[in-house]
């Protein structure tokens, strides 16, 4: 006959050493991290939210407001002058396409050996790190009657009364202020890219070379796939940029002549019309907007690159599952263990069993 006694607790049997806490380096990291998170508090989510709540008034800077409802946001929908500036982000948005493919298309030659490719590299740069204002000074007189263009397009033939004006002729004036945004922000993107590219394995290509891939295929099938993350960070950056472009038709035309776009005529509302509910609606606005066209990107990046895997996640989401049934069954086993055979006796020092025959 054989009967069961009960096992030591496991609890009783295997000792628990429980490390004291170190409250100094505790403090130092609360610390580290209090002061970034009450300034982005502060300064960024209280002055957000106290702006929508700002969208729903009739109001000045000095003055009581008065509660309005959704009318600023029915304005923004029904007058002409707003809406029009909403269809001048469409010039930039094709600007910001154009700047993209051309920062590609020169950062695949950049990022491999090329002749005198650190000295275009910084000079393709260079145009990023100018102020803004600055750059918006220089193409005012680069595009204005009879200096530096006019006089380049004289030299190579063309006549001055036959040359439009490039800052009145509302058939190219905006296309002037996108030209002048896509070369200031180039090489921003360009850099970005070679980075992404130069951090591809140079084995890949290799292996394409000897399987007979052409330069093109090496681009469509290695670099495009290897880069993804940064080609739809640098689309989204270029688009919510073009959505929000001030520097260039504030500083080079003051908004005239139709360029003004949907930030120009936001900063005039409020500080030359003085309707700061009016303008903290279209700041929502420009934000739901902006969210939207993100979303609408990430959507269809992904749709184009759902074929685009290399086996880097495949082998990364197999890694994965892999490491997760290992640590499942260690556990198991090591609860079958401590639950079989205790590590440690007791503190009588008793040997614990777990059947005893009779």
């Amino acid at each position: 006959m054989t009967t069961s006694q009960p096992a030591v607790s496991t609890a009783e049997a295997v000792p628990f050493n429980k490390q004291p806490r170190d409250w100094k380096k505790i403090g130092i990291i609360v610390l580290f991290c209090a002061l970034p998170i009450a300034l982005l508090v502060v300064f960024t989510y209280l002055p957000f939210f106290q702006m929508c709540g700002y969208s729903f008034y009739k109001m000045k800077y000095i003055g009581t407001p008065k509660f309005i409802g959704l009318k600023n946001y029915t304005d923004i929908f029904t007058r002409p002058d707003l809406l029009a500036t909403l269809k001048l982000s469409l010039y930039y948005m094709v600007g910001a396409l154009i700047q993209v493919a051309l920062a590609l298309y020169l950062a695949t030659v950049l990022a491999f050996k090329v002749k005198g490719g650190s000295f275009f590299k910084g000079a393709m740069f260079f145009p990023y790190l100018i102020n803004g204002i600055a750059i918006g000074f220089i193409f005012k007189f680069f595009y204005t009657r009879g200096y530096v263009l006019d006089s380049v397009l004289q030299w190579c033939g063309f006549s001055l009364d036959n040359l439009p004006y490039w800052l009145r002729d509302q058939k190219v004036n905006n296309w002037s202020l996108v030209a002048s945004s896509v070369w200031r922000y180039l090489g921003q993107t360009m850099i970005l890219f070679i980075g992404a590219i130069m951090s591809i394995d140079g084995s890949l290509y290799e292996a394409a070379e000897i399987d007979g891939a052409n330069k093109w295929q090496q681009f469509k099938h290695i670099i495009l796939p290897g880069i993804q993350t940064i080609l739809v960070l640098n689309i989204i950056l270029s688009i919510t940029g073009s959505l929000s472009a001030f520097e260039a038709p504030y500083v080079i035309t003051s908004g005239a002549n139709g360029t003004g776009t949907f930030f120009v005529q936001m900063d005039k509302i409020a500080h030359s019309d003085q309707k700061v509910g009016l303008a903290s609606a279209m700041a929502v606005v420009l934000l739901v907007i902006i969210m939207i066209c993100a979303l609408i990107q990430k959507v269809v990046m992904n749709y184009l690159f759902r074929d685009a895997d290399d086996g880097t996640a495949k082998a990364r989401k197999r890694a994965q599952k892999v490491e997760k049934a290992r640590k499942k069954a260690l556990r198991n086993q090591n609860k079958v263990a401590v639950g079989a055979a205790p590590l440690f006796r007791s503190a009588s020092g008793a040997k614990a069993e777990t059947a005893v025959e009779s």
